[in-house]
């Protein structure tokens, strides 16, 4: 599947298969979010936890409307002010509540076609931290091999990759079939910038 491949199947999706691809690119960038809150000290990781258990939830079960406004409320207390902090990681940690956020805005509005943007905002946040991490001295034409060539561009591109192909190919969410997709995109623990929860 090339690039545009790629993107025509993100931009096809649509239903329960959009709101699936938007929580497993949520779930890969939950240990950013999680180490981030355990750094600085907020006491808010376990409950992150549990709204983004809520979101895989609504793929099989259907959620009352009037309950998501008050769970984007709730997301919103607990995501952090990326002005407040001078941690690098408070930005990948606001794009994992962001990504979380389009998966919750898309039970309330499945019409509004929201995996696109939030495809590309998921490979930004690894191209952001590789560049901040490894491209500081490097001029255009070396980033954009840098960018290239890392081996976590290569994993989120896969890992997305991947994601889609299998939702295309399947009919209904099981419940196998989410538990499979929820364990692929929980990576171990593993995030998309290659962080541990058990580190």
């Amino acid at each position: 599947m090339n690039a545009n491949q790629f993107l025509k199947a993100v931009s096809q999706l649509q239903g329960w298969r959009e709101c699936a691809f938007l929580l497993a690119l949520a779930e890969r960038s939950f240990p950013n979010y999680a180490l981030f809150a355990d750094a600085v000290g907020l006491k808010t990781g376990a409950k992150m936890r549990q709204m983004l258990d809520l979101g895989w939830d609504m793929l099989q079960k259907d959620v009352a409307e009037s309950a998501i406004p008050q769970l984007l409320a709730k997301l919103e207390a607990l995501s952090p002010d990326v002005n407040a902090y001078d941690a690098y990681g408070v930005y990948p940690a606001f794009d994992f509540c962001q990504l979380l956020e389009q998966a919750l805005l898309n039970r309330l509005n499945p019409t509004k076609h929201r995996a696109t943007d939030a495809s590309q905002m998921a490979t930004a946040t690894v191209m952001d931290f590789v560049e901040m991490s490894e491209g500081e001295d490097l001029d255009e034409d070396e980033l954009v091999r840098l960018l290239d060539q890392h081996p976590l561009m290569k994993e989120d591109k896969a890992f997305q990759r991947d994601i889609v192909l299998a939702l295309k190919r399947q009919r209904t969410p099981t419940k196998q079939f989410v538990e499979k997709l929820l364990a692929d995109a929980a990576n171990d623990g593993v995030s998309n910038l290659g962080i541990s929860l058990a580190e």
